[in-house]
This record gives C-alpha cells, structure tokens and sequence, in this order.
C-alpha cells in the first residue's frame, strides 16, 4: 500500500512539474465610473487617450488624466468627469 501511494506522489509532482505556467489575460485597464489605471507599458504599443476615452465614454463621461508613473510596474491614471474642463462647460441635463 505504501508503495502505491509512494508511486502516484511520485506520478503527480512529475505531471506538476511538467505542466507550463500559465498567466491569465489582463484587460489593460482597471477601474470604475469613477475612473482608473492604465499599465505604463501599453502606452508604447497602444495610444492610452483613446483607451481612457472609450473607458469613460461607457459610461457617458470625459476623461481627464492625472499623473504617469513612467517605470517599470508604473501605471497612467484617469479620472472620469461629467463635464469637460474648460469656460463653455455646461453641466449635463435631463430632459423628461
């Protein structure tokens, strides 16, 4: 009995031991209505306005950037408002 259960200890660390490591997919933005962080590395393969703008835009907002972290593990974080900076900045109304 102990060499069966000697065996298959042996049996799963190799199969573990073989197996690749996998690392799951990461959207490159992380975030809320509020707004979010980008991954500083994105911003040399993608443009990084356009992925805050889209991200605001879902939910019905502006982007505004806030600060870039620009190392390795950094990150560009975004906040979204409900109104565009600027002197013709109305604020948003209802109409029902």
């Amino acid at each position: 009995m102990r060499k069966i259960g000697a065996a298959s200890l042996v049996a799963i660390c190799g199969m573990l031991a073989s197996a690749q490591a996998n690392a799951d997919w990461v959207s490159p933005v992380k975030g809320n209505d509020t707004g979010g962080i980008i991954a500083y590395p994105i911003a040399s393969q993608r443009d990084v306005r356009q992925i805050a703008a889209e991200y605001c835009a879902y939910y019905g907002k502006v982007a505004k950037f806030l600060s870039v972290d620009p190392q390795y593990g950094g990150y560009i974080s975004f906040s979204c408002r409900w109104v565009p900076y600027g002197p013709d900045g109305q604020p948003l109304t209802s109409r029902y």
